[in-house]
């Protein structure tokens, strides 16, 4: 399969005016957020709540991976306009969660904006933990980050499994819910494996999986809960990857690149990936948005409507997800 990460044209991010993210309390009171030589760690952030979130459609300088353009659709600038990427901040969110930051420039205005590589949000203090002029290799088009690494096993109806890279659109997968399926649709993203995109894996064993299971840190897996005491009060539970993370047998793996693929179904499925019940990519207007254009435009041409409904497992986040009940989890199977 080709690495459709090369050939796209453009795609979209989302980014705030830098005024919009200022320091609540602090060293640099009142101050916006900035590039690495003008901000101070220990500084709390703060997003205004009418702060503006702008589409910005880039495409990429040839030569330059510090560098984009923007291209038709962008709410700011004009198309041709150079966008340069200045800066990877790492804020901490209340809830212990990192999310890292990118400051860029608009260079024909001279405006610096703030594109979050997780969600952020207003009324919400956000604590600077570092800065970095040096962003490696990251490009704005590396926000897209999809799923299972490559070598995930997948599990087949009759259960034999294949490697997920060796998986053709038309191809029967089994699902929890509804049996076999066709997968209709297969994605992939290459991206060095640093920071906001270096995978998750859960060891072997940790949830009834025979062999390790890699996956991109917001990819969800499924666990059922038996007994009378149940996170969040449901049996059935979506658990981001990244929330299991215990530094024992759920790790981050920095270093190299990843190939990223995911699964399309008529529906949003459960699958099984090393043994794991774990959530194919939901279509919908919210997951479509953040893709690049033109495999945007690919998946709403096969998914007219974009109305896939989220699995009924309820999603847990970090807020409860504490020590002891990550614990209480991963003493557990994953649920079948």
């Amino acid at each position: 399969m080709p690495d459709r990460t090369e050939m796209l044209p453009a795609h979209a991010a989302h980014a705030y005016p830098a005024r919009a993210l200022r320091v609540a309390s602090g060293a640099n009171l009142g101050d916006p957020i900035a590039d690495a030589g003008l901000v101070e760690p220990g500084d709390v952030y703060r997003l205004d709540r009418e702060a503006p979130s702008l589409r910005l459609m880039l495409a990429p300088v040839a030569g330059d991976r510090q560098a984009q353009t923007l291209a038709e659709g962008s709410e700011i600038g004009q198309p041709g306009d150079r966008v340069g990427l200045l800066s990877l901040l790492t804020l901490m969110a209340p809830d212990g969660d990192q999310v890292e930051v990118l400051i860029v420039r608009h260079d024909a205005s001279g405006e610096s904006l703030a594109i979050p590589l997780s969600p952020i949000a207003p009324r919400f203090d956000y604590t600077l933990i570092a800065a970095s002029a040096d962003i490696g290799d990251i490009r704005i088009a590396d926000i897209v980050c999809v799923s299972f690494a490559s070598g995930t096993m997948v599990t087949l109806p009759g259960g034999a499994q294949r490697p997920i890279e060796a998986l053709q659109p038309g191809d029967k997968i089994l699902t929890r819910d509804h049996g076999p399926q066709e997968v209709r649709w297969i994605g992939k993203a290459t991206l060095r494996a640093k920071g906001a995109f270096a995978p998750v894996v859960i060891s072997a064993g940790t949830l009834g999986n025979d062999t390790d299971l890699v996956v991109s840190p917001h990819h969800r897996v499924f666990i059922y809960q038996r007994g009378k005491k149940r996170l969040g009060g449901t049996a059935e539970l979506l658990v981001q990857a990244k929330h299991l993370v215990d530094g024992d047998t759920v790790t981050r793996r920095e270093g190299g690149f990843v190939d990223y693929y995911s699964l399309v179904f008529d529906r949003h499925e459960i699958i099984y990936a090393e043994g794991i019940p774990a959530e194919s990519l939901m279509v919908n207007e919210a997951t479509v948005m953040l893709m690049p254009a033109d495999l945007a435009e690919e998946v709403k041409a096969r998914f007219p409507g974009l109305s896939q409904s989220q699995h009924f497992g309820t999603e847990v986040g970090r807020e409860i997800l504490d020590d002891a009940a990550r614990k209480a989890l991963l003493r557990g199977k994953a649920g079948r």
